[in-house]
């Protein structure tokens, strides 16, 4: 199978049009930001963003011209506070209107669906949110982790 590589500002308008027309959109990830739940191998199958959105989705917004996808975290009426989960200190403020679609799933090596908002997923990403004072330490363990460390340096 051939890959082609498509700047994000080429693919999302498109993947945004598709998510507005009401189908599912399946990307590739890229980056660390939502390690150790969504990792650079992995690929997530997005819907449109509904007005049921809640703490703990994972979505694809919009910040400026950057594309990202990224975990819910505050809720202050229409202005949504995200962060990822690979990220320790960093949070990005959006619009609702800036929100485009939401992680349904994703393919854990292209093949092992796991749902994101099934009741198991959400307790383990509440846990990852109260360990935050200490998520620094932890994702510097998992990074050193044996079979991690060879698909990090696949990829880097």
């Amino acid at each position: 199978m051939q890959t082609k590589t498509v700047p994000n500002g080429e693919l999302f308008p498109v993947v945004i049009g598709l998510l507005n027309e009401g189908h599912e959109v399946t990307i590739p990830v890229k980056g660390y930001s939502m390690l150790p739940f969504i990792c650079e191998k992995d690929t997530v199958v997005l819907e449109k963003a509904g007005n049921d959105l809640q703490v703990g989705d994972i979505v694809l917004f919009t910040l400026g011209s950057q594309y990202i996808i990224h975990r819910i975290v505050h809720i202050d009426g229409d202005q949504f506070t995200m962060m990822g989960d690979g990220n320790y200190k960093e949070k990005e403020q959006c619009m609702r209107s800036d929100i485009h679609g939401r992680v349904m799933y994703l393919l854990k090596d292209g093949t092992k669906k796991r749902e994101c908002n099934n009741s198991f997923w959400q307790g383990m990403a509440r846990i990852w949110k109260v360990l935050l004072p200490i998520r620094r330490y932890l994702l510097a363990i998992y990074k050193r982790l044996p079979w991690n460390r060879r698909w990090l340096k696949k990829v880097q």
